[in-house]
């Protein structure tokens, strides 16, 4: 039992301590998409340590487990793991690991439906006021305008995505600026960012008191709105992004001295109006690379025992 505590161990230590030296770091805002990268890696090695504790302590629990993951290993591996031991505590680690694992499926389930209910109101709402012309197709069209006097734009993502615009926001967004707010909009299709914000936040409502999938939410949110918004700036200039912002959402008092919920557009804007050097290729390729590792190594943790008694 000594290797499923050490992955317990190896995960919480991981939970507890990726957030705060992800906070330290400051290349973050520089390499969003690194960023989202890095973020993924840690929080599948927190649920990879789980995953293994958890099937490694059934194992030591139950026969017809063990069975089934050690049936075509030589009896040294057996051994070495020493799972014929009698331990009282296999059973309850294997039972609560794996009960976490379904509250966290029925979390991402319930993310995934409140969603899609949001999608379908929003999809009624639209038809209502922009009802399809006689013989129209539901799906005829990607960018759908509606008569509004705030600027507003959004991306409504499903098996037909379609980019909502008003009236005022095609009456303030001038050429290039139009670009980008679709280029930035287009960007969160096609990374698939809203499955990213499901899995974050399933794991963060599920699980309200672990660090780091607080921190992941926190940042998921953040980091996708940097990610598109320098995809949009690669095409169309960090200045024509930066002014489709301004022009957005300057009438909703988010560049005031009062918080609001889009607080974090000012920093959007200021960052495309005063770029962040970029890490050279070679820290951005290291960087990776690490955090590719990163799920591994509970994995090497889980093997050491194993290939200890084959060596």
């Amino acid at each position: 039992m000594m290797v499923p505590v050490a992955l317990l161990l190896l995960g919480a230590l991981t939970a507890v301590m990726a957030p705060r030296l992800l906070a330290r770091a400051d290349w973050q805002d520089r390499e969003p998409v690194v960023a989202l990268w890095v973020w993924q890696c840690v929080v599948a090695a927190v649920l990879v340590c789980c995953a293994l504790s958890m099937t490694l302590s059934a194992a030591a629990a139950w026969q017809a487990v063990r069975g089934h993951v050690f049936g075509t290993a030589p009896r040294a591996v057996v051994d070495a793991y020493a799972l014929g031991a009698a331990d009282p505590w296999a059973a309850t680690i294997a039972v609560a690991l794996a009960c976490g694992g379904l509250w966290s499926l029925a979390m991402l389930v319930r993310e995934v439906v409140r969603a899609r209910a949001r999608r379908r109101l929003r999809r009624s709402e639209l038809l209502v006021r922009a009802p399809l012309l006689p013989g129209e197709e539901p799906a005829g069209g990607r960018l759908v305008v509606l008569e509004g006097e705030r600027p507003d734009a959004w991306w409504l993502p499903g098996t037909a995505p379609r980019l909502v615009i008003t009236t005022a926001a095609l009456r303030r967004l001038k050429g290039r600026q139009l670009d980008a707010l679709l280029a930035h909009e287009q960007e969160h299709d096609r990374a698939r960012h809203d499955w990213l914000l499901h899995c974050s936040g399933a794991l963060a409502g599920g699980f309200p008191q672990v660090p780091v999938f607080a921190a992941f939410r926190d940042e998921m949110h953040r980091l996708v709105e940097l990610a598109a918004d320098d995809t949009a700036s690669r095409r169309f200039g960090r200045l024509t992004t930066a002014l489709a912002l301004v022009e957005l959402n300057e009438d909703r008092g988010v560049f005031g001295p009062s918080p609001t919920p889009h607080a974090h557009v000012p920093q959007r804007v200021h960052r495309l109006l005063t770029p962040p050097d970029r890490l050279p290729a070679l820290r951005r390729l290291r960087l990776t690379a690490t955090a590719a590792l990163v799920p591994v190594l509970p994995v090497l943790v889980a093997l050491v025992p194993g290939l200890r008694a084959l060596g």
